[in-house]
């Protein structure tokens, strides 16, 4: 029997000594060593942030936390190792020190998250670090570190090399390809789990067990692939991530929450600690937006975000690949700044035009751009092992599921550009003469 069985928080899966369930009605094993890093300062505050943020805003329900989600993403990380320990080139591969590094970093991966920090991480903004680099920094803090090397026998950097991606290495590239990869154990638990408390099923259709089942090593021996058998499990997984992008991440209103967020933290960056945020639960983030951000531009988007009214804008226009394209490629990808200004010169024109004439005066925060970010979602490359001839094929090959809803380019069908307004005036910047033409000669006044 391979020794990664003999882990004890692996046993724990078939003895189910020490358990805490999470939804839906999961036992995930804990240990002495384990409980000790859960209990700490630094991983007991992904209990007080949400792990979806503003789309609560629209589905209600969905308030579960980074806390359930890190035990989520821990309790498959045991079942990845369960079922690859059994394989001869991972037993080659893998020691029982190994499989610890990717059990400790799937349960710290998402340690340095603050609130709302994928919005703040795609303004791509001078100062505002990623998370991947802040879980990094607290590692190596005595208080998680001293756990990690007691406990574990495991240096910090280690798990540092995997959570920020800079391992080097055939098993570095293996651990960080269970842990970030095409089909990886934060994806696997984030749609599902997600899906689950937003009360919508597209996350959730998808065969958690026959994919786990089917993982074997890729022809280079660097990374995970799936055999035929897993097939359809890991196509019904791409399915599952473009339509939870399509329904729920990139909603049209949880996209208008998102530029009101964005928006006002932009206006408002200046004035605020934003190392010292990134400590804050999310009611003492949200507190200090409120509190910062009275007498300026940006008081009305989060008191219509966070006050005691809730109080979205409105969709105005949207572009796409398919929308009005040429209009889309010139703003899809753009630097937030550049949106900003674009965005304030649309304001200027629309002013001229006297389209809001009868309103209040059109403040330059009234019109917000929203547009995909500059990063790109990352294309799904894997394998396909068939054992019977021993022949490994790139999925895409294989599979016209894959190869229309990965290979070709994920963002362009998803993530739309859209231009919101106040609610007030948004009525009348729908009605002729169009913002198609407003909106290119803001474009070209750049």
């Amino acid at each position: 029997m391979s020794e990664i069985l003999r882990i004890p928080e692996i046993r724990g899966l078939d003895t189910h000594a020490s358990l805490i369930r999470i939804p839906p009605e999961l036992d995930v094993p804990l240990t002495d060593r384990v409980r000790r890093l859960i209990d700490t300062a630094e991983f007991r505050r992904l209990a007080r942030i949400s792990q979806l943020g503003l789309v609560s805003l629209v589905y209600p329900a969905g308030h579960h936390t980074r806390f359930e989600h890190s035990l989520g993403v821990y309790r498959l990380a045991l079942l990845f190792l369960k079922q690859i320990a059994h394989h001869p080139r991972f037993q080659e591969l893998l020691t029982p020190h190994h499989a610890e590094i990717l059990m400790t970093a799937a349960l710290l991966h998402d340690i340095g998250h603050w609130p709302f920090c994928h919005l703040m991480e795609d303004l791509a903004l001078p100062g505002i670090s990623t998370h991947e680099k802040e879980g990094s920094l607290l590692i190596h803090q005595e208080n998680i570190a001293g756990l990690l090397r007691k406990d574990w026998g495991i240096k910090p950097e280690e798990i540092g090399a995997v959570l920020t991606k800079q391992g080097h290495g055939q098993v570095n590239e293996i651990l960080m390809s269970i842990l970030s990869g095409p089909i990886d154990i934060d994806k696997m638990d984030y749609l599902f789990r997600d899906s689950l408390h937003a009360g919508v099923p597209y996350g959730r259709h998808f065969d958690q067990g026959r994919l786990i089942a089917s993982l074997c090593l890729n022809e280079k021996g660097n990374g995970l692939a799936v055999t035929e058998k897993g097939k359809t499990a890991a196509e019904l997984m791409v399915f599952a991530r473009y339509v939870m992008f399509s329904e729920v991440y990139w909603h049209h209103s949880v996209r208008c929450a998102a530029a009101m967020l964005q928006r006002g933290f932009y206006e408002i960056m200046g004035r605020l600690d934003f190392s010292g945020m990134l400590r804050l639960s999310e009611a003492e983030m949200i507190e200090q937006f409120l509190t910062v951000s009275r007498g300026t531009a940006a008081e009305e988007l989060f008191d219509g975000l966070f006050g005691s009214t809730r109080r979205l804008y409105k969709r105005v226009v949207q572009y796409s690949i398919l929308e009005q394209p040429e209009i889309y490629r010139q703003l899809a990808g753009k630097p937030y700044p550049w949106l900003c200004r674009c965005a304030k010169r649309l304001v200027q024109r629309i002013r001229q035009t006297g389209i809001s004439d009868g309103h209040r005066k059109l403040q330059p925060t009234d019109i917000l751009l929203d547009a995909p970010p500059v990063e790109k979602e990352v294309e799904f490359r894997i394998d396909v092992y068939y054992p019977k001839t021993h022949i490994y094929r790139p999925f895409e090959t294989v599979s016209p599921v894959v190869r229309a809803l990965a290979k070709e380019q994920f963002d362009d069908y998803v993530k739309k550009v859209r231009i919101f307004a106040a609610p007030d005036i948004a009525a009348s910047l729908r009605e002729p003469p169009s913002l198609a033409s407003l909106i290119t000669d803001a474009i070209r006044e750049e």
